[in-house]
């Protein structure tokens, strides 16, 4: 049998920051708010150059450094994103060109669980042996869909991009996957205003209906619910269990989720990684982020099992069980 493991990695920031201080200045809020309700200190904006393919080159051409292959040696290109730079065409052809690859590409759209969407595509390709080396991509530039006089989404949201290298191996890299979706709470968390039921307008533009719309208690709710359920499902199916887990990393949607999960799943917190604080929800670039930053500070070592686990809107979760194959960060 054919496997996929990880092989390389690397991830990208926008240069401009935001922090609760500028905040303070647009909407009625304070840091103290801010960080007690979500652990977020900064997050990143893209500039007004950059759109998310530009964040998902620059993330992807790490990527490939650091795995060490030729970009001829790709056979297929899947994005993850929630802010596409256009309807069509697709941003992950926008980042295959800029790229200068010639393979297939394709968007996945899952919202905050976008990336774990795309892993699973790559894997699942790999398996089949229709193609050896698949690049990954999580990237967003959400913030473009952010409403700056509202308080409750304005502070949440950062943009970014993560990517990995996903190659055909003989032993194991990634094991269990988990996913799932559940359409009847697709109110919970949308942008109602943009797509074919709800075309802008300058009547919805008033409304604000291109801006994002968030229950927030909700949306915790499903948050520490599914995550350890889907958590011990990718584990089941991986022959593995909570005890087994090095590192469990999740979508950086809130410090407290992340605390609430770790405590019904029984994780140490030391296990969890968290940097939320200085990037906020960057979306489908989250967990790819989060597992660089791991990676990068030399805290992955060859064996170490790692949880990867998404949720979003859609609603859509996710989880996916990687055994780290590769050596310490070039």
């Amino acid at each position: 049998m054919s496997y996929a493991a990880i092989i390389g990695i690397g991830s990208y920031l926008p240069e401009r920051r935001l922090t609760n201080a500028d905040l303070e200045r647009l909407v009625d809020t304070s840091d103290e708010w801010i960080l007690t309700r979500t652990g977020i200190a900064e997050r990143r904006l893209a500039g007004e150059d950059e759109a998310t393919s530009d964040l998902a080159i620059a993330a992807a051409r790490a990527a490939i450094a650091d795995a060490g292959v030729a970009p001829e040696d790709i056979d297929l290109l899947v994005l993850g994103t929630s802010s596409p730079d256009h309807v069509f065409p697709s941003t992950a052809a926008l980042t295959q060109t800029g790229l200068g690859l010639r393979c297939p590409a394709v968007d996945v759209m899952a919202a905050c669980t976008s990336f774990i969407y795309a892993l699973q595509h790559a894997t699942a390709t790999i398996e089949s042996r229709r193609a050896r080396t698949v690049l990954v991509i999580g990237a967003d530039a959400l913030t473009r869909h952010v409403d700056f006089t509202d308080r409750r989404t304005c502070v949440l949201f950062g943009d970014g991009a993560g990517a990995v290298v996903v190659q055909a191996s003989d032993e194991p890299g990634v094991m269990g996957i988990d996913l799932g979706t559940d359409g009847s709470g697709a109110d919970v968390l949308t942008i109602p205003a943009g797509g074919s039921a709800l075309p802008c307008t300058p009547d919805r533009l008033a409304q604000g209906l291109h801006h994002v719309r968030m229950n927030g208690a909700e949306v915790f709710k499903f948050a520490v619910r599914v995550i350890p359920e889907t958590t011990r499902r990718a584990l089941a199916a991986s022959g593995l269990g909570v005890d087994d887990v090095t590192w469990l990393v999740p979508h950086q949607a809130n410090q407290r989720i992340l605390d609430t999960v770790a405590e019904r799943l029984g994780v140490p917190r030391e296990r969890v990684v968290s940097t939320i604080a200085n990037v906020g929800n960057t979306s489908a670039a989250s967990i790819p982020l989060a597992l660089d930053d791991l990676y990068t500070v030399g805290n992955l070592r060859p064996g170490d099992v790692l949880a990867l686990v998404g949720f979003g809107a859609g609603l859509t979760w996710g989880a996916v069980i990687v055994r780290w194959t590769k050596g310490p960060a070039r």
